[in-house]
């Protein structure tokens, strides 16, 4: 395909426009507990390994079968990391026939033959694509439009785990996409409403509006911002409603239809767009407009347009907004995961969905997704181990293993079995930029947050019995991962909150502090993690007790009223395997040194 024809087909799909949203992907009904596709529960998180941080788009068939081996040399397999994932950079960087394909040079077997490598060894096959019309690499083989051919292909070449990432998605300012698709993403700036009909008028001054949400303003006599914050970053705490909506009580004195006049200007920037949503009242069916609106000749000229609108008599909740941004993403995820239902019914195959946390998939991704990346990815620095860093945020836009942490730890409230799990991007742990205590504590908070543990390193590195295997292959780590209760710790206490502030829902980014977190495990112990998440040794002792651990959890422990009464606990240490039994019903370190953490497993003597 020249280059021609593909800026034609591209040209097509933006034209086509973002595919209809259904009932059930609307933003009303994020909160209603129910996936949509046919998708699984029950999964823990997964783990394996993933080519992309140690070989970047170098992977090769030569390299992937040798982590597989590796896999088994380690005995890593047994202890859980079955799957083996071809990230970016191994297809074709262009179609051959319509069709997916790898790339001669780097897979000359093939990805038929690949697979049976991976599954001839007990290993589970993985797999990458993007939602988007290319890859995040610039290979123009993305699935946006070829969700059908691509997931015939896929049951072909048996996957157990797809990772679906999101450049180039046509309908939102992604990464690499138009800075003016902020067009689809958020309403116009409204200036007025007014509500006709039989008689009746009744008009409205839009700042005179009721706003809801965390993201729409009142500037300048209008409404802006109706829309979604972008998430990608860490500037912005995942708690809350991270969209806004202007909306109205409008009372009318019969049923009937009637004629929405809205007074508004347009632009194609961040915060101010052209795609409007309305909706009466709330529900899966509440919308009753959806889409572009006359552009208008300048971002501050305003001009209007009539909206039929069915309203109750009596009063009603009108509702103007845009929450495309989300309600896209969602479609284009479900789009493919239908196509590999049909392909391949009764398939369990884990679904990793890879949006950067872009769309706050917090609220959404439950409903197709066993996981989902929470922030931009963890290192840019990839075919060279790595080096992520373990401090804030740095200005190229990468998060840092702190920064992945500081965010996924007040989440806890968005992840279950029932559910799946917040992904704050793979392992770091034995590549570059990382100490030895980083990377146990790195590898502590994935555990304890069940996050999905995908390895990024070159496991040829690893010998038996080295600090990194004895990090990665830690058994009690990995069991607090893999409980069968499936429950994210929550965090109890950190060290720089001021009273009132609530340790479970506050957006920290300050690393300056100790936290501490508590995980209900399924056989009735629970996991106390302190983790000094600053850079410099922490001495001022550290103390939670069980009355503030069954305040914070005690809803999820399976035998809270033993825990209530009880009178004798052991405390075992993870990392040194030292049991202490104490009759005090609390639990202490007197000092952390830097970066490190103290993990116990706590149970009851009965």
């Amino acid at each position: 395909m020249t280059k021609e024809q593909m800026k034609e087909e591209i040209d097509a799909l933006i034209a086509k426009g973002p595919r209809p949203v259904k009932p059930e992907y609307r933003y009303d009904s994020f909160g209603n507990g129910k996936p949509v596709c046919g998708k699984k529960k029950g999964h823990l998180p997964p783990m394996g390994w993933n080519s992309w941080n140690a070989f970047g788009t170098g992977n090769t068939e030569a390299l992937t079968r040798a982590m597989c081996d590796d896999l088994l040399r380690l005995g890593l397999d047994k202890l859980g990391y079955r799957i083996v994932v071809l990230d970016d950079g191994c297809y074709l960087p262009e179609r051959v026939d319509g069709k997916l394909t790898s790339n001669p040079e780097t897979f000359p077997s093939g990805f038929m033959a690949m697979s049976d490598y991976v599954h001839e060894r007990g290993l589970l096959y993985g797999m990458y694509n993007d939602i988007g019309s290319n890859l995040c690499s610039g290979a123009y083989v993305g699935t946006c439009g070829h969700e059908v051919v691509d997931a015939q292909s896929y049951a072909d070449w048996k996957i157990d785990f797809i990772k679906v990432d999101n450049c180039y998605y046509l309908w939102d300012n992604a990464t690499f996409s138009d800075g003016k698709n902020a067009k689809y993403v958020y309403a116009p700036n409204i200036q007025s409403v007014c509500v006709k009909g039989d008689g009746f008028v009744k008009c409205f001054k839009a700042v005179d509006g009721t706003l809801t949400g965390l993201r729409a303003s009142k500037q300048n006599g209008c409404v802006t911002d109706l829309g979604t914050f972008d998430g990608t970053g860490p500037a912005a705490s995942p708690v809350g409603d991270r969209s806004g909506e202007l909306t109205f009580d409008v009372t009318v004195p019969s049923a009937g239809r009637y004629t929405l006049t809205v007074s508004y200007a347009t632009a194609k920037q961040e915060g101010q767009g052209s795609w409007l949503q309305v909706a009466v009242g709330y529900g899966e069916n509440a919308v009753q407009f959806d889409g572009f609106v006359p552009e208008t000749p300048g971002n501050t000229v305003f001009r209007t347009c009539d909206i039929e609108v069915d309203l109750a008599a009596g009063q009603n909740v009108l509702r103007l907004m845009n929450h495309r941004r989300q309600e896209n993403t969602l479609c284009s995820y479900a789009t493919l995961l239908e196509e590999l239902n049909r392909t391949m019914p009764g398939h369990d195959i884990i679904y990793s969905i890879c949006e950067w946390g872009k769309t706050h998939p917090q609220n959404w991704g439950y409903k197709v997704g066993d996981s989902w990346r929470i922030l931009n990815d963890i290192t840019f620095r990839v075919g060279s181990d790595g080096d992520p860093g373990w401090g804030a945020w740095k200005d190229d836009y990468t998060p840092s293993v702190t920064t992945q942490y500081n965010k996924a730890v007040i989440m806890d409230g968005f992840a279950g079995l029932d559910k799946g799990w917040n992904d704050p991007d793979m392992l770091m742990v034995g590549m570059n930029g990382l100490t030895e205590t980083m990377c146990r504590t790195h590898m502590t908070m994935w555990c304890m947050m069940n996050s999905p543990l995908m390895l990024g390193l070159d496991l040829r590195r690893v010998q038996k019995g080295d600090w990194i295997y004895n990090i990665i292959a830690d058994q009690e780590l990995i069991a607090l991962n893999q409980d069968p209760l499936g429950v994210q710790a929550k965090r109890v206490y950190s060290s720089i909150l001021t009273d009132g502030e609530p340790a479970d829902t506050t957006y920290l980014t300050d690393i300056n502090r100790v936290d501490i977190l508590a995980k209900p495990l399924a056989d009735g112990s629970i996991a106390i993690s302190f983790i000094n998440v600053s850079e410099e040794t922490k001495d001022a002792g550290y103390t939670v007790t069980v009355s503030e651990l069954l305040k914070a959890i005690g809803d999820k422990l399976p035998n809270r009223s033993v825990w209530e009464g009880a009178k004798s606990f052991t405390a075992r240490d993870i990392l040194t395997g030292k049991e202490c039994v104490s009759d005090d019903a609390a639990f202490s370190v007197s000092e952390l040194a830097p970066c490190d953490n103290v993990t116990l497993r706590v149970k009851v003597n009965e």
